[in-house]
């Protein structure tokens, strides 16, 4: 059984999530310069074993898609056609920096390194991993 990577995906940085082995815990892996997701994946992917790219869906509160979606398209199609063999499926993404951050604050972690944008993404994938494998129960 392979990984499955999710993606939070933004014009500046990508948040990189992955689960262990057996797809049951949700780890965060990584941020990275958006320009430079396509070779990530493709190092990583030639190293581990992905079963399914889980890729955020940036929606509004009226369920509409949000700005944010005339980026996420195109760059899943490149990931379907760089990454044929491996499907991809969108989770919703709503609340998932929000969410983030007060993860961080719980987490005690003091404010400077809450204004850390990156671990910001890498916390938004995690959840956006985290709901995909609470769906798939």
């Amino acid at each position: 059984m392979g990984r499955v990577l999710s993606i939070d995906y933004g014009r500046k940085r990508v948040g990189i999530a992955v689960t262990d082995t057996l797809q049951i815990i949700a780890s965060g892996l990584t941020t990275i310069h958006s320009k430079d997701i396509f070779d990530f994946l493709k190092e990583y992917t030639e190293k581990e074993k992905v079963d399914v790219f889980v890729v955020g869906y940036a929606k509004q509160m009226n369920n509409t898609d949000s700005e944010s979606m005339k980026y996420i398209i195109p760059f899943t199609n490149r990931l379907k056609k760089l990454f044929p063999e491996i499907p991809f499926v969108f989770i919703d993404e709503r609340f998932t920096s929000k969410i983030a951050k007060q993860t961080m604050i719980d987490g005690g972690l003091r404010k400077k390194a809450r204004q850390d944008k990156g671990l910001v993404d890498k916390i938004s994938a995690t959840i956006i991993l985290q709901t995909y494998l609470q769906q798939k129960k």
